[in-house]
C-alpha cells in the first residue's frame, strides 16, 4: 500500500522547469520529496488523515528560487539599521536621522553601557537614483550627528560615506587618506576599495547579533520565494549561526557557504572541500576579488572611464589570483571570483584555463562586461556567469552604466549571448535588494536585445541555474520525482502578468516543510 503524503497541492499550474513545456495539475510531497506529479483526481488517493491539503485555485508553482549570489547578513543589516535604497538624497538622511535617534537612546536593544559608542549605520544607497547625483559627504552625515560615527555604505559595498567622528573613530585625519579616499584638499569622507575594508571590521557585529540578522533576513527571503542562498562569507560569524540555526531546526534555506580566500588555508587545514557537508549547510567555493565597481569607478577596464581618466583598479592583482586559483583549485575547492570589468574577466578566464579540467564548475560572478571572445572562453572552460539581473536597472539610457561607459552601456549584462553560447547561466541578487521577481522582470524587459532573456530562461536562471552553479541540479532546481521539495507559489502567472516584479509569492517549502504561508 502507498503510503499517504505529508503535502498536496492542487488546483495548480505545476511549471517543472525541467522541461520548458511541463506542467500538472497537482503535486505530491513525501519525506521532503516529489513523489507524484498527476491531476488533481489521482493525487487524491495520497491524501491521509494527517495530510496537508492545499486548493491553490490555478496559482503557479515554481520550483524555489536559489540566490547564486548574496550576503545574507547585509540583507538582514538592510532590515534591522537603515534602508538606504530610496529614490532621493533627503529621504536617505532623514532615515540615518531616525536611526541616529534611535542608536543615542539605546532604541536597539543594548544596554546603558553601549550609549554612545555605536555607529550609525545605513545600507544601501545608490547615488545614481537620485537627481542630485553624488555620493553621500562628510558634510551631510555630519549634519546627522556630530558626535555619533555615521557610516551609509553604497549599494555596491565598495564605498562608504562617513562623518567626522567615524573619520576620528577609523584614526584617519583629514588630507591623510591615501588613495581609497575621495577627494584632494579635504577629506570628503567617501571612502573605496580596501578603505571600506577599515569600517566593516568596526561594524562588525558579534554573534547574537549576526543571528538576528540572519532570522530577520531568512524571513524576508523565503517572502519572496526564495529557498536556497550561496552566502559570500568573511570573517562573519554567520557559518557558525546557520549550523546553530540548523541544529535548533530554525533554518528555514538552503545555505553554500562560500568562503573568503584569506579562509582557505584554514579550510584545507581542517580537511573541508567544495560539496562537503549534509542537511541545509554545505560548503561551497573560495571568494575572491579581481577589481571593484562601475559605482566606485574602480571595476578594471580595457578603455578609459566616458567620465574619469581611469580605467579602475585591481583589488587582487592577476599575478595573486593565478596563485590563489592555483592552490585552491588543487585542494579541490571550487573558486569564485568577482569580476565586473572586461579586464578583470580576461583575468579571471586566464586564470582559470591555468587549471582546465573537468568538473570544477569554476564561476566569475558578475561579469558584467563581456565581449564575444570572453564569452566563447567561459563556454570552453565551463565557467558559470554568476551574475545579477537587478543591474539591469542601470542599463537604461541616462542611467549609471551610461555614465560611466557611455556607448559601452549595452555591452553589459549580455544575458541572451551568454544562454545563447552555452554558458550556465545562475541568477543573484547580491542583496540589491533580495527579490528574484525583480531580477526576473529586469532580465525579461532588458533595454538590449543581447540582454533580454524569454520569462522561463529567466526563471530556469534563478533555479535550475543556482542548482547547477552549486552542483545540486540532480535534487534541486526542478520540480520532478524525486527531487526535494524546494518550492514556491506564486499569486500570479508570471507568463502573463503585467509586471513580473509587483507579483506575490504566497506559499514557500523547503525541504517538503512550509516556511512562509501568505494563505492561512
Amino acid at each position: 500500500m502507498t503510503a499517504a503524503a505529508d503535502l498536496i497541492l492542487t488546483d495548480a499550474e505545476v511549471h517543472t522547469l525541467s522541461d520548458p513545456d511541463e506542467t500538472y495539475e497537482a503535486l505530491a510531497v513525501r519525506d521532503g520529496r516529489i513523489v507524484r506529479l498527476t491531476n488533481a483526481y489521482d493525487v487524491d488517493f495520497l491524501a491521509g488523515t494527517d495530510t496537508r491539503v492545499v486548493s491553490l485555485g490555478g496559482r503557479v508553482v515554481l520550483p524555489g528560487f536559489v540566490d547564486a549570489h548574496t550576503h545574507l547578513p547585509m540583507v538582514g543589516r538592510r532590515l534591522v539599521h537603515a534602508d538606504l535604497s530610496v529614490d532621493a538624497r533627503d529621504d536617505a538622511l532623514d532615515r540615518l536621522r531616525e536611526r541616529a535617534v534611535a542608536v543615542a537612546e539605546g532604541g536597539d536593544g543594548r544596554d546603558e553601557a553601549a550609549r554612545g559608542r555605536e555607529w550609525v549605520q545605513g545600507f544601501g544607497y545608490d547615488e545614481s537614483r537620485w537627481d542630485d547625483d553624488g555620493y553621500l559627504t562628510r558634510a551631510e552625515l555630519d549634519a546627522v550627528s556630530d558626535s555619533l560615527p555615521v557610516v551609509a555604505f553604497r549599494e555596491d559595498m565598495h564605498v562608504a560615506s562617513v562623518n567626522s567622528a567615524a573619520l576620528d573613530r577609523l584614526g584617519l585625519a583629514a588630507g591623510d587618506h591615501g588613495g581609497d579616499v575621495q577627494g584632494d584638499d579635504e577629506a570628503t569622507g567617501v571612502l573605496v576599495e580596501s578603505a571600506v575594508d577599515d569600517v566593516w571590521d568596526a561594524v562588525a557585529p558579534s554573534r547574537a547579533e549576526t543571528r538576528d540578522l540572519l532570522e530577520a533576513a531568512q524571513r524576508h527571503a523565503n517572502e519572496r520565494g526564495v529557498t536556497g542562498v550561496h552566502d559570500m562569507v568573511r570573517n562573519s560569524h554567520a557559518p557558525e549561526v546557520y549550523r546553530d540555526l540548523e541544529a535548533a531546526d530554525e533554518l528555514s534555506l538552503r545555505v553554500r557557504l562560500n568562503y573568503w580566500s584569506d579562509h582557505l588555508d584554514c579550510l584545507t587545514d581542517v580537511g573541508l572541500r567544495t560539496n562537503h557537508g549534509a542537511g541545509l549547510v554545505t560548503v561551497g567555493a573560495i571568494k575572491t576579488y579581481t577589481d571593484g565597481s562601475f559605482g566606485g569607478r574602480t571595476a578594471k577596464l580595457s578603455e578609459p572611464y566616458a567620465d574619469a581618466d581611469t580605467t579602475g583598479q585591481w583589488v587582487v592583482p592577476p599575478e595573486e589570483l593565478h596563485d590563489l586559483v592555483r592552490r585552491a583549485d588543487a585542494a579541490g575547492f571550487q573558486l569564485t571570483a568577482h569580476a565586473i570589468g572586461d579586464e578583470a574577466v580576461d583575468a579571471v578566464l586566464d586564470a582559470f584555463e591555468a587549471v582546465a579540467g573537468d568538473g570544477q564548475r569554476h564561476r566569475i560572478e558578475h561579469a558584467e562586461l563581456t565581449d564575444d571572445e570572453a564569452i566563447e572562453r567561459m563556454r570552453a572552460a565551463g565557467v558559470v556567469a554568476s551574475v545579477q539581473p537587478n543591474f539591469l536597472k542601470w542599463a537604461d539610457e541616462g542611467g549609471l552604466y551610461e555614465r560611466r561607459l557611455g556607448d559601452r552601456r549595452t555591452e553589459t549584462n549580455r544575458y541572451r549571448a551568454m544562454v545563447d553560447a552555452g554558458v550556465p547561466l545562475a541568477f543573484g541578487s547580491d542583496c540589491m535588494p533580495l527579490d528574484p521577481l525583480l531580477g526576473v522582470d529586469h532580465a525579461v524587459t532588458a533595454p538590449a536585445a543581447e540582454q533580454r532573456l524569454t520569462v522561463t530562461e529567466a526563471l530556469r536562471a534563478y533555479t535550475v541555474g543556482g542548482a547547477y552553479a552549486g552542483f545540486d541540479e540532480d535534487r534541486l532546481g526542478t520540480l520532478t520525482l524525486g527531487t526535494r521539495a524546494d518550492l514556491v507559489v506564486l499569486d500570479e502567472s508570471p507568463w502573463d502578468a503585467g509586471r513580473i516584479r509587483d507579483i506575490d509569492p504566497v506559499l514557500t517549502v523547503v525541504d517538503g516543510r512550509v516556511v512562509y504561508d501568505a494563505l492561512a
